[in-house]
């Protein structure tokens, strides 16, 4: 079967996942049938479509005849066998017990259409076992959506011991078409990724507890503050459900070993029933207290390399046993945990060395089998890292790779630069920061760049800000944050500066330092569903990216201050009114506009637009030095091919081609 000849997607089970994979498909084109055993069931699945449906076009994320399109391609069933006719892809969504899943392939190879894929979302389960009990373990594969599946970008694509590539490929393509990232999972293995990573990670931050070398308050300081990751290790826990991971840690013990057996803290928490938010306690109280609140001053450099030891340890395990390469775990656990960089990239930004160390000092100490550093681990460190030791090669303009958080491209004399941090919703971070800097220098010393186009990936965000988070990983003493300020300033400066046309492409939202980088642009031009502001003054701040300076320039300082001062957010139309967008069209067409724009913009004269804009911002505060730099530019250009061509070209009728001479 083909991707083109998918038509029809099966989806057994309507909790929350499985009506979540339903929009999705149905999103995505495909005709959808939610089966649930009960009618009720079914229902309250088929109403939270409606409702997420009608959530995302009230924001502007979909139209209204979008959503209603999608919604009429859902239908519901509770009869099997009607719900599998014609099906070509049967995505199985139920409750994570292996006898359960079975007993429903038992049924499901009964009613299913011979060619029909079998896909499983599980986090944790054998693919291998459960494709055995189906007729097609050659066509059965685990696809694990993260949770809410329409928000969350990555899905894990794994293959069983029978899986085939044909398989394998008509499952991402799917799941591309869907708008996801799939990521490979090339071996069956407990955890697949990302449950690899976090549970043994979470399992760890009990363990530390349990025996008295810190706090709870100091683990989750540590995780969230000094290594960065979204929340701290216990507040995750109880976020997730702490009988979650637990039980994926259960069956990761019965399979692996007693390397993973269940810290006695855990275990007392599911045994209790206090298993986080959703029962009013866990690790945190959520009912009498204000739930979840760490210090940000209790970190503890031990707590960090033992959890950045353990995790690099499950990162050697899944390259060493082929289950997936580093650059793939670092885009699976970024995607679906929102790490800010990857565990494989956390690990070797420590020291492999280091992390080796302390495994063996642990393994001396306590004799626990979870501190054996695998022969992987022994082996990357030898090699420099993961990721390979070295500085890497030099690269030009058009050679991203030594670039982690942005992508880079020259074509048809646009430098593109994406923000490429889609699951943190392209926050800038001091590594976007250097990144950045450096991009535009090279841009600006590459003559067959004649414009910049500036953009985020994903749909959600051209950036949604500051990655707050990560700075204060990094402290909040007052001299730290006048540095970073500058940094900001300087870095967007120098695209402020450049002598070439910016233009920022703005899609979703544009917030914040997300707000103060797209003011930097010449111009912008955003989609009719973003959302632009500067929320700072919500948070006691103040823009400190060149937005208190370049935001007045643009719409007035009267606009500005009601824009900072208020921090409310504004539509696409609104700021239009002010000034500051140059456009705004449909969400659909913005790619191409903006594209077209600079495009147009690399094919005028490039030593013109030069002294055009060194003009202009001379006479920002001096209207005398604007004038001269303007006659100075004026004189220079009646010297240069350009004029001619431009002359030449008027007077033929013809359009020009500027060569920047």
């Amino acid at each position: 079967m083909q991707l083109e000849d998918v038509q029809r997607v099966a989806v057994l089970g309507a909790g929350n996942m499985g009506h979540g994979i339903a929009e999705v498909a149905a999103l995505a084109g495909y005709d959808v049938a939610l089966r649930d055993i009960e009618e009720e069931f079914v229902q309250d699945g088929y109403d939270q479509i409606e409702w997420s449906l009608g959530k995302l076009a009230e924001k502007d994320r979909i139209g209204e005849e979008e959503a209603d399109a999608a919604l009429d391609r859902v239908e519901t069933f509770v009869d099997l066998g009607d719900s599998l006719a014609d099906a070509d892809v049967v995505v199985e969504v139920v409750p994570e017990k292996m006898a359960i899943k079975k007993d429903v392939y038992d049924e499901v190879v009964e009613y299913a259409p011979e060619e029909a894929v079998f896909v499983t979302n599980t986090s944790s389960l054998s693919i291998t076992e459960l494709s055995e009990v189906t007729d097609r373990p050659e066509r059965f594969c685990g696809m694990h959506f993260f949770n809410p599946p329409v928000r969350m970008d990555l899905v894990e694509v794994i293959s069983g011991k029978h899986t085939s590539e044909d398989t394998l490929e008509l499952i991402e393509g799917l799941a591309e078409s869907m708008g996801k990232t799939p990521v490979r999972v090339r071996k069956d293995s407990p955890g697949f990724i990302v449950n690899r990573i976090l549970v043994p990670l979470m399992n760890e931050a009990a363990w530390i507890v349990e025996s008295g070398d810190a706090t709870m308050e100091a683990v989750d300081s540590t995780t969230k503050f000094d290594m960065g990751l979204p929340m701290g290790s216990f507040e995750l826990a109880d976020q997730v459900g702490i009988d979650v991971g637990y039980h994926v840690l259960e069956y990761m013990h019965e399979v692996l070993g007693e390397a993973y057996r269940p810290c006695p803290l855990l275990v007392e928490k599911v045994e209790a029933e206090e298993l986080g938010k959703k029962t009013g306690k866990g690790f945190y109280d959520y009912e009498n207290g204000d739930g979840a609140q760490i210090p940000s001053d209790a970190i503890d450099a031990d707590v960090r390399r033992r959890l950045l030891a353990v995790m690099a340890n499950e990162v050697a395990g899944l390259v060493g046993n082929d289950v997936a390469d580093a650059p793939a775990i670092d885009r699976a656990v970024m995607l679906g945990a929102g790490f800010p960089d990857g565990p494989a990239k956390l690990a070797d930004g420590e020291g492999l060395d280091t992390l080796v160390e302390t495994l063996d000092a642990l393994a001396e100490e306590t004799g626990e089998a979870r501190y054996e550093a695998t022969d992987h681990l022994r082996e990357a460190a030898e090699a420099g890292g993961f990721h390979g030791g070295g500085d890497g090669a030099e690269g030009d303009a058009e050679d991203d790779t030594d670039f982690e958080v942005l992508n880079v491209e020259v074509d048809e004399r646009v430098g593109h630069v994406e923000i490429d941090r889609p699951h943190r919703m392209n926050t800038i971070s001091g590594e976007v920061l250097d990144e950045l800097a450096d991009a535009i220098d090279r841009l600006d010393a590459d003559d067959e760049v004649r414009a910049i186009l500036l953009s985020g990936a994903g749909d959600r965000a051209f950036s949604a800000g500051a990655d707050v988070q990560s700075m204060a990983a990094g402290g909040a003493e007052p001299i730290g944050a006048v540095e970073l300020s500058r940094q900001g300033q300087q870095t967007f400066g120098k695209l402020e500066d450049s002598d070439k046309p910016v233009v920022a492409a703005i899609d979703g939202y544009c917030l914040g330092g997300g707000m103060e980088l797209a003011t930097a642009a010449d111009m912008r031009i955003a989609s009719e569903r973003s959302e632009l502001g500067q929320p700072e003054h919500n948070l006691g701040l103040l823009p400190g990216w060149g937005g208190t300076q370049r935001l007045a320039r643009i719409v007035g300082e009267g606009r500005a201050k009601e824009i900072i001062f208020t921090a409310e957010r504004y539509d696409a139309e609104t700021l239009a009114d002010y000034g500051f967008l140059n456009d705004v069209v449909p969400g659909d067409e913005l790619d191409e506009r903006a594209r077209e724009l600079a495009e147009s913009l690399a094919a005028g004269p490039p030593i013109a637009q030069k002294y055009t804009k060194r003009a202009m911002h001379a006479g920002r505060t001096d209207g005398e030095a604007g004038l001269e730099v303007e006659a100075m530019g004026f004189g220079h250009v009646m010297n240069t091919d350009d004029l001619m061509e431009g002359v030449t070209a008027f007077m033929g009728d013809g359009e020009p081609e500027f060569e920047g001479k």
